[in-house]
C-alpha cells in the first residue's frame, strides 16, 4: 500500500495508472478544431453538393432551354463576372446598409413594443391580436401605402422593413416573457425586486431563449421585406433587389440565378454568424447545451 497523507491509504497500481494518466499529453487543440469544423461543416456541404446535382441533372434533361434554365458551371462563372467587376460588391454595401438600418429601428420598435405589451394586462388587451395581426400580413401588401405616404424614397424601403420585423420581434419578446418559470419570478419577489427592476433583472434575461427565436424570424422578414422593396422602388442606387428586376428585364438568366445565390447565401451568413452565435451563447449561459 502507498500512504499518501496521514490516514489516507491508496493503491500502488491504481496510483500509478492515475499518473499515466495526468502525465498522458492532452489531444492536440488544432486538431481537436478541425475535427469540429468539419463535424459542423459536412452535412451543409453534403447538401450544397445534392442541390447542385439535382440542378445539373435538371438541366440535362432539357427540361427548359439552357438560356432559360443554365447550368450551375454557366452561373458560378456569371457570378464570378459580376464580383470581379464590383458590380455585387456594391450592390451589397447599399443593400447591407439599408438592412442594417431597417433591422436597428425594427428591434428598437418591437423591443418598446413587447415590453409594454408583456408587462402590461392592459396593453396585451388592446394589443396583442393586432401585433400577431401585423405579422402575418405580406410584406408586398404595405408599399401601395409606403408609396403613398412617403414615394419612390428611402424612407418608404425603411417603413415596409419596419412594419415588416418589428412584429416578429415584439411577438418573441412576449412569447418569452409568458414562459419564464414561475420560481423565478418568486425568487425575485423574495429578493425585492418590484416593477420594473422586477422585469428588467429578472424577467428580461429569463425570456432570452426565446426573443432570440423572435429576433431570427425578425431578420427573415426584414430581409424578404428589403428584397421586396429594392424590386419595387427603383432609386437610382442599385441594391440586390434592383439587380433581380434589372437581369430579369434582359433575360440574363445566369446573372439572375447568380443574384439569388448571393441573396440566399447572405440570409444563412447573417443567420448562422449572428443569430445562431447568439442563441447558442444564450443557451450556455441558461444551461440548455453544455460547455463553458
Amino acid at each position: 500500500m502507498l500512504v499518501v497523507e496521514p490516514g489516507v491509504e491508496v493503491d500502488a497500481e491504481a496510483a500509478g495508472s492515475v499518473n499515466d494518466v495526468v502525465s498522458r499529453p492532452a489531444p492536440t487543440g488544432r486538431r481537436d478544431l478541425g475535427r469540429l469544423v468539419w463535424r459542423a461543416a459536412w452535412p451543409k456541404l453534403a447538401a450544397i453538393a445534392l442541390a447542385l446535382a439535382i440542378w445539373q441533372v435538371v438541366v440535362w434533361t432539357g427540361w427548359r432551354p439552357e438560356y432559360l434554365l443554365p447550368a450551375p458551371g454557366t452561373v458560378f462563372g456569371r457570378l464570378g463576372e459580376l464580383i470581379a467587376d464590383g458590380t455585387v460588391l456594391d450592390a451589397l454595401a447599399v443593400t447591407g446598409r439599408r438592412a442594417a438600418v431597417g433591422f436597428a429601428v425594427a428591434l428598437a420598435v418591437g423591443v418598446v413594443v413587447g415590453s409594454v405589451v408583456a408587462s402590461s394586462r392592459i396593453a396585451r388587451s388592446a394589443m396583442g391580436s393586432m401585433i400577431t395581426g401585423l405579422q402575418t400580413m405580406p410584406s408586398i401588401a404595405w408599399f401601395p401605402l409606403a408609396i403613398i405616404l412617403f414615394g419612390l424614397s428611402e424612407e418608404g424601403i425603411l417603413f415596409v422593413v419596419v412594419l415588416g420585423a418589428a412584429p416578429s420581434i415584439a411577438n418573441g419578446l412576449i412569447t418569452g416573457v409568458d414562459h419564464v418559470p414561475p420560481i423565478l419570478l418568486r425568487a425575485g419577489q423574495v429578493m425585492g425586486a418590484r416593477g420594473w427592476t422586477r422585469f428588467r433583472h429578472v424577467v428580461l434575461p429569463a425570456s432570452l431563449p426565446s426573443f432570440i427565436g423572435g429576433l431570427k424570424q425578425g431578420w427573415a422578414f426584414a430581409w424578404r421585406s428589403l428584397m421586396a422593396g429594392e424590386l419595387l422602388v427603383t432609386l437610382g442606387v442599385a441594391g440586390v433587389g434592383y439587380l433581380l428586376s434589372q437581369y430579369r428585364s434582359v433575360y440574363d438568366a445566369p446573372a439572375l440565378i447568380a443574384i439569388m445565390i448571393v441573396i440566399l447565401v447572405v440570409g444563412i451568413v447573417v443567420d448562422a454568424a449572428c443569430f445562431g452565435t447568439l442563441d447558442r451563447w444564450v443557451r450556455r449561459r441558461h444551461g440548455l447545451i453544455e460547455g463553458s
